[in-house]
């Protein structure tokens, strides 16, 4: 979500502040598993056009919720809601229109998105999707085009395409839990030495951090039981990281901040985590931020 984006961009960024979510390089839009993203607005194609469906009964569902969503709104900006009264459907079926590239939305806090239309990317499908695979690779490799797959919302025969596609340029790997793949470009940095991590990152639902599935999360988190307290079965809690590994989970209502570790955490990190929340850039929120420990 746009407001969760805002904190994964100042966990990684100085200087961010409460409207750089709003920035002109960045846009909104349905991508991966038709979830809100915040992207580079360079990269509308690759978010978009690259989960387009192959199948023709997806193509002409998409192109035509498009064609329709664009003649309706004729310039007009309006709540997905309204939008999808006018057309007839359910507003979540506007979703579908998303892979084509032309449906752009703004969604602040809890609110209904406003959507809007612009035109479709002068760009390949086909490269646009092998360049989302390159993204998920460098970001969550080693990996496997079954979970580039699940992550991308495509059929797995589309992520097997793309990873061969893209043979040439990745390297096979051994990990903890079975073979995989990573770009080859990418492997110096896999060789050397782990640098410092950050004294403490408060990391928001749904980063791309701990955005995992399966396996993949006993090698971040191996405690059975801390799984299930940061991938519940309903709106994910962030994640409290403190010397680059996970120590527990945090949520926010208004401008109180609650902590909840796993451990016992020193004088020192409480600070370092305590300063980390003080300083979210939140929106809307002018009162100084309350920090509790639930331990």
């Amino acid at each position: 979500m746009p407001r969760a984006a805002l904190v994964s961009i100042h966990a990684r960024v100085e200087g961010t502040e409460p409207s750089t979510w709003e920035d002109l390089s960045l846009v909104q839009l349905w991508g991966p598993r038709y979830s809100a993203y915040v992207v580079a607005a360079r990269d509308i194609a690759v978010f978009s056009l690259g989960r387009r469906p192959v199948d023709a009964k997806g193509q002409r569902v998409a192109e035509d919720l498009a064609a329709r969503l664009h003649a309706f709104l004729s310039g007009r900006r309006m709540t997905y809601e309204e939008a999808a009264r006018g057309l007839g459907e359910h507003h979540q079926r506007l979703k579908y229109a998303a892979p084509t590239g032309t449906v752009m939305i703004r969604w602040d806090g809890a609110q209904q998105p406003t959507i809007w239309t612009v035109p479709p990317p002068n760009v390949d499908p086909r490269d646009a999707r092998l360049e989302l695979a390159r993204r998920y690779l460098h970001v969550f490799g080693p990996t496997t085009p079954e979970a580039f797959a699940r992550w991308a919302g495509i059929t797995p025969l589309l992520g097997t395409a793309a990873f061969d596609a893209l043979r040439r340029s990745l390297t096979p790997v051994r990990t903890p839990i079975g073979h995989a793949w990573i770009l080859a470009r990418d492997e110096p940095t896999f060789r050397a030495g782990a640098g410092s991590a950050a004294s403490a990152r408060l990391i928001p639902s749904g980063d791309a951090y701990f955005l995992l599935q399966g396996a993949d999360r006993e090698l971040l988190v191996p405690d059975a039981d801390h799984r299930r307290a940061l991938w519940t079965p309903r709106v994910w809690p962030g994640a409290i990281l403190v010397d680059g590994e996970v120590v527990g989970t945090w949520r926010r209502a208004d401008a109180t901040v609650t902590l909840q570790p796993w451990r016992r955490i020193s004088r020192a990190a409480r600070d370092a985590v305590e300063a980390e929340a003080e300083s979210l850039p939140l929106p809307g929120i002018s009162a100084r931020i309350i920090v509790r420990w639930d331990d």
